[in-house]
């Protein structure tokens, strides 16, 4: 397949030098053709899924990770020395982006910041001239996912989103498979993810200690409404709207992001949800358990998209899985099969003629559904694809068009869940739409 031979190869570009001190810029007379590279925001996420493949890749692709920006002095004191033990060199570190941005002599940057700034981060970036590689969700509201879509469009640069599936094997299988017509119509596809975890998404023993002197609260907001300093949002934000909707924005955003890609569908016709705090009552303002239903498609090209997730109990973890009338495509086990599909017997009484699906083994590595999955093949070969795809100029795997269609599949979902209403898409506007009023937050 292309993308296999695409995501192996990576033609060199020979880039501008650029320097932040005559000491760095010394050690790379002759190599023009370095690519130098930040960290914003200092996560758990970077350090345990970002860096392990880009230290392996690093030397041999002529990379190098110089600087690193957080807000709060603790991640950055802990990040450059996290960063200089692993990748060697010596780390500049800022306080905030406009400080790294006015530095000069960044290519590119990784974002893993908090959920609603990944759009306004990666706007930040592409207008300071570097590539992106940038977490899920790429946007938490629909002002920010056409903002930073049309940025990114007009910068031209390269914008991998953090949804590594695209760059899995047996994803790029499922996708051909799908795509050729064999597997036939899609009629049903059921996403679950569920874990039994109290202590996800939760940092007690840094909230403790987490100061308002510490950080730049009011550059934390960026564009969200004025707010009293919380240290559980500013750690915890995945369980506090609006800085995160939580389960669809990183659990969600993953799973609804294959749709997309294997029936080439830019989102959902409507969306109906509901949901609760059932089980973790402690003090969070987004749901721990969640369902939500999809209509996408048209006429008998249609289909329905059932999502579950919940934090209460973890039977049944994490699948996908793709029914037609002839059987079903499961990423959970990577085999197609007839399962459930359309018998002989049934189809000769009808005057029909069964489809059944063969039964095959999808080749390629089930994806990790850990909360930092740097040891994965799916995450490494991403990051292999975005390095690569910064030294062609060519399309990264996942780019800025899908972290948007799927941003409107979550909008859609935490509307959803939050108005309790039946949430459409308006074409026209790219607006969320509940009921006949514009979701913002």
């Amino acid at each position: 397949m292309e993308r296999r031979s695409f995501i192996q190869k990576g033609a060199l570009a020979t880039l501008g030098t650029l320097a932040f001190s005559a000491k760095s810029y010394s050690k790379i007379i002759g190599a023009n053709d370095r690519v130098r590279v930040a960290c914003v925001g200092f996560s758990d996420r970077h350090r345990a899924s970002h860096v392990p493949p880009f230290k392996a890749l690093a030397k041999g692709m002529n990379f190098e990770m110089v600087a690193l920006s957080d807000l709060w002095n603790r991640r950055r004191d802990e990040g450059k020395a996290f960063l200089e033990k692993e990748l060697g060199g010596t780390i500049q570190t800022y306080r905030n982006n406009e400080e790294l941005y006015s530095a000069k002599g960044i290519d590119a940057v990784f974002i893993s910041t908090a959920d609603f700034q990944h759009a306004l981060h990666t706007i930040e970036a592409v207008k300071a001239g570097c590539d992106t590689y940038t977490e899920k969700p790429l946007a938490e509201t629909m002002e920010d996912n056409r903002a930073v879509l049309k940025a990114v469009k007009e910068s031209g640069k390269i914008v991998q989103i953090g949804s590594q599936r695209r760059s899995g094997e047996n994803y790029w299988a499922a996708e051909e498979f799908i795509k050729s017509g064999k597997f036939g119509d899609i009629k049903m596809v059921e996403l679950m993810w569920n874990v039994n975890q109290p202590g996800r998404w939760r940092r007690p023993e840094l909230t403790s200690i987490l100061k308002e002197s510490d950080i730049d609260w009011k550059r934390f907001l960026m564009n969200r409404p004025a707010d009293t300093f919380d240290p559980r949002k500013y750690l915890e934000y995945r369980l506090f709207w609006p800085y995160s909707s939580g389960i669809p924005g990183q659990w969600m955003s993953h799973q609804i992001d294959t749709v997309h890609w294997f029936t080439g569908l830019k989102h959902p016709n409507s969306v109906v949800a509901n949901g609760g705090i059932y089980q973790w009552n402690d003090g969070r303002k987004n749901a721990d358990t969640l369902t939500v239903v999809f209509d996408y498609g048209q006429g008998n090209k249609g289909f329905q998209v059932q999502f579950t997730s919940r934090f209460s109990n973890g039977a049944g973890g994490t699948k996908e899985i793709y029914y037609s009338n002839g059987g079903e495509l499961n990423l959970d086990t990577n085999m197609i099969s007839p399962n459930g599909g359309l018998q002989a017997r049934e189809a000769k009484a009808m005057g029909m003629q069964a489809n059944l699906l063969p039964t095959m083994k999808i080749e390629g590595a089930k994806v990790e559904s850990d909360a930092n999955t740097g040891n994965d093949p799916l995450t490494f070969n991403h990051v292999k694809n975005w390095m690569e795809c910064v030294r062609s100029r060519k399309t990264p795997n996942a780019p800025i068009e899908a972290g948007y269609q799927h941003s409107i599949a979550t909008i859609m979902s935490n509307a959803a869940y939050r108005t309790g209403q039946r949430v459409t898409f308006d074409e026209k506007t790219q607006e969320v739409m509940a009921g006949d009023k514009i979701f913002k937050y």
